[in-house]
């Protein structure tokens, strides 16, 4: 089984990336949160960190565009070709409403005959290119011309999160559509969704097991661990996951400014790794509505100390 990191906004980030790396693994392909195309292709300095060779050292790291102009996704590509990447993955799956409003993202699904143009000119253009995709705006029908549209073209690798635009990410994943993409693409396909645990993980396989490919978000921030539980069946260690967080958490500290912005934006990230942890839901809460970075610190302390890793197979 080949695992990808799913990009996640705010989240997976080089720092995020890199740690994990170093203290986990079993990851075969990372991806970069979205990077929207600038004028000639020009790279902003968030952008041009997230990406950079030396900051994302033993990754196999695919930047991931979000755009609806052909001509910005091939100058975007040209640009990021000049640091080393030779695969580039179109974003068709954000569902968030300021990006679906403007015909990016998910939302460009609701406009198939301009998606095809645009898929027709940008597979001109010699690149290698992987597509991340929803399975239509607000019916789960919609994919069969979708996936009609995406047979016409060699797409390195079709990423299907089986969810419209309208479910967001609530209701299940749609398993009779993938099911109907795994009869009927005509290029590799990677399954996106709700692989939280080793619990869903076999469901999942029980269900489709020619899969050889899947994307996990949310399971591998929570639990780092199980690319390698799926793989070798390890299991996790709270020391080892304690120096993952403290490796992320001196990397944002190195360059934000002041302890308010630090504090939460380590908070995202501990919302989803706790949890991992046994009847986390008062230290939880406690983090949650610290107020000064000491008073976070002194809950994340009191979690490590204290919790014990969840039992392998439990749900999230």
């Amino acid at each position: 089984m080949k695992i990808y990191l799913a990009p996640m906004e705010g989240i997976t980030g080089y720092i995020f990336r890199s740690n994990l790396c170093k203290y986990f693994g079993g990851i075969d392909k990372y991806f970069t949160p979205f990077i929207s195309p600038c004028a000639k292709g020009v790279l902003g300095k968030k952008v041009l960190k997230d990406i950079l060779p030396e900051n994302n050292k033993g990754q196999n790291l695919v930047p991931q565009i979000l755009t609806n102009s052909a001509e910005g996704f091939i100058t975007m590509c040209k640009s990021l070709e000049g640091y080393g990447y030779t695969e580039f993955n179109l974003n068709l799956g954000c569902p968030s409403g300021t990006v679906a409003s403007k015909g990016r993202g998910a939302g460009f699904l609701a406009y198939p005959d301009d998606l095809d143009r645009f898929l027709d000119v940008i597979f001109k253009s010699g690149f290698r290119i992987s597509v991340k995709t929803r399975i239509g705006i607000k019916e789960p029908l919609e994919f069969y011309k979708l996936m009609e549209i995406y047979n016409r073209y060699p797409i390195h690798e079709l990423i299907i999160h089986p969810r419209t635009r309208k479910d967001m990410y609530n209701n299940k994943p749609n398993t009779e559509i993938y099911a109907y993409a795994l009869e009927n693409s005509k290029n590799p396909l990677c399954y996106n969704g709700d692989i939280f645990n080793m619990g869903y993980y076999g469901e999942f396989m029980s269900l489709f097991p020619q899969t050889e490919k899947i994307m996990i978000g949310r399971g591998i921030i929570s639990d780092p661990s199980l690319p390698l539980a799926i793989k070798e069946g390890k299991t996790l260690s709270k020391q080892r996951l304690r120096d993952l967080y403290n490796g992320i958490y001196e990397g944002y500290a190195e360059i934000m400014h002041g302890s308010t912005p630090l504090m939460f934006k380590m908070k995202e990230l501990i919302s989803y790794m706790v949890y991992s942890f046994e009847g986390s839901e008062k230290i939880a809460k406690k983090i949650k509505k610290s107020k000064t970075l000491a008073e976070f610190d002194n809950g994340i302390d009191e979690l490590f100390e204290l919790y014990e890793i969840k039992s392998r197979g439990d749900r999230i």
